[in-house]
């Protein structure tokens, strides 16, 4: 990659990653009370444990007053807590990097949920597309600054591949409607994205972004202040994602179908992304190492400027409270 490519990729990823203006930000983000808590949160199946506590009621049975914001990506979630319109933010592990490593006043709390393979390649029979090789030149749907868009990153420089004038930056709805009119060659996303393409007859799985040492965790990062000031509701917060990963857990199919329906898509869609998935409230020794891999990948292609300090950046011990 030639300098020109690092700085314009450089300055690319930090817009759309931190600033990017997402059209369902336009909410209203006044609080309706002193004791309201904001979530921000993805509608994806990796993000299910915030769905089925939203869904199932946990967080008012944990006698929270509790708002969501949900959106299609993480880099919206990013924004919503980085503007202080969230207390509460779910993300993939790129965007929490990209967040924490600017010095903004979030720290990463837990994960609730990870997949080696949750984010898919998907090609079109059309494309000529038969191995990895062939993706140079050809038109790949992306949403770039999320954790898929690290993964990519990463899947091309392990590949020996040079895919950074292929990627179109496409969120999760646009990607579909390009790939079935036939706008693009090949999509990279998260699920359940990939399977919705699969089960509509648009293109096959060539890979996954698997096999790289990175976990793909589902971060949840909280607002410095709000931590401070109420470090109770913060554990509060944690219990409850808890509870929903073992319902998520011990009743995979009502969990499938409450999502299919919020969806709107057939439940077999969801089913099959969530066995690419594990749910569970997690800050263990391989999640940090996971996320320094990463920070220190995407510092080395200068997508970050220093890998952060993970004991200053990532705070262990309200999930300890748990336990």
């Amino acid at each position: 990659m030639s300098e020109k490519q690092k700085i314009k990729g450089f300055a690319l990823f930090l817009v759309i990653s931190l600033f990017a203006v997402s059209a369902s930000m336009c909410l209203d983000t006044e609080k309706e009370s002193d004791d309201e808590i904001v979530f921000a949160h993805q509608d994806k199946v990796a993000g299910a444990a915030t769905i089925i506590a939203f869904e199932k009621g946990f967080f008012e049975e944990e006698g929270l007053n509790i708002r969501s914001m949900q959106f299609s990506s993480g880099p919206a979630c990013a924004e919503a807590l980085l503007y202080g319109d969230a207390d509460f933010g779910t993300m993939g592990d790129t965007t929490a990097i990209t967040s924490v490593s600017q010095g903004h006043p979030v720290t990463i709390i837990a994960s609730h949920g990870s997949g080696e393979d949750r984010h898919r390649l998907i090609v079109s029979d059309k494309s000529g597309i038969t191995n990895i090789e062939d993706l140079e030149g050809k038109s790949i749907g992306i949403k770039m600054g999320t954790s898929t868009h690290g993964g990519l990153l990463l899947f091309a420089e392990r590949n020996g591949l040079d895919l950074d004038e292929e990627m179109l930056d496409l969120r999760p709805s646009e990607q579909l409607t390009a790939f079935a009119t036939g706008e693009v060659d090949a999509i990279v996303a998260s699920e359940p994205t990939p399977s919705i393409a699969e089960y509509n007859g648009y293109g096959r799985e060539l890979t996954t972004l698997g096999g790289l040492d990175n976990t793909y965790p589902i971060t949840i990062l909280v607002n410095n202040e709000f931590a401070e000031n109420s470090p109770e509701k913060v554990t509060a917060i944690l219990r409850v994602l808890q509870k929903a990963t073992e319902f998520i857990n011990e009743n995979p199919n009502e969990a499938a179908q409450i999502q299919a329906n919020i969806a709107g898509v057939d439940v077999e869609v969801i089913e099959n992304a969530m066995e690419l998935h594990d749910y569970e409230l997690d800050m263990s020794n391989r999640t940090i190492e996971s996320l320094e891999s990463t920070a220190a990948f995407l510092m080395d292609i200068e997508k970050i400027r220093e890998v952060p300090d993970f004991d200053i950046v990532a705070d262990r011990s309200y999930i300890n409270e748990l336990n």
